[in-house]
């Protein structure tokens, strides 16, 4: 049951994902999260660097969708600036998102990542639907409501992880 918890990788950014490398490895697409993984979970846009990123992305021809378990308002007002796809009120981890994304980009899933920072929701529904995962740090030390929730049970989750001998990573 823990292994559903165990990212493919762990990363401090986005930025620590080479898309090159990310080429070379075979994926195509990514199935990303939105709040506190690209930006600040009360960042209204994409900063120059996130810009940047999204470039080098589509210059080594990949595909990027936002997966987000947010509102409608949110998600569309950060992702159609951009040209960016995106699922709003995601559901995650439950895989119904997942697999429109993957449907919609006109990929397989043994060809896209699913990039986010919560385990109980990004982690887990990208492995218990079959993608590669990786878990980044949040980019902002502050949380909603309901995302404090899952930090707490996240906290007892990576620390059983560690007791285990299945992650070796510091925080």
């Amino acid at each position: 049951m823990l292994r559903q918890f165990l990212p493919g990788e762990y990363v401090k950014s986005i930025y620590h994902i080479s898309p090159k490398q990310l080429k070379e490895s075979g994926v195509k697409g990514i199935i990303t999260d939105l709040d506190n993984t690209l930006v600040e979970w009360d960042r209204p846009n994409a900063t120059p660097e996130l810009l940047e990123w999204f470039k080098e992305l589509k210059d080594y021809g990949m595909q990027v969708t936002i997966v987000s378990n947010n509102n409608e308002s949110r998600v569309k007002a950060f992702s159609e600036p951009l040209n960016i796809p995106f699922i709003y009120k995601a559901r995650k981890p439950m895989g119904k998102a997942f697999l429109k994304a993957v449907k919609d980009m006109k990929l397989k899933k043994e060809d896209v990542v699913v990039v986010g920072d919560q385990l109980l929701t990004d982690v887990l529904g990208g492995n218990r639907n079959g993608f590669k995962t990786i878990l980044v740090v949040p980019v902002a030390s502050t949380d909603g409501f309901y995302t404090r929730i899952n930090r707490m049970i996240e906290r007892r989750i990576l620390d059983s992880l560690k007791r285990k001998g299945m992650i070796q990573w510091e925080e």
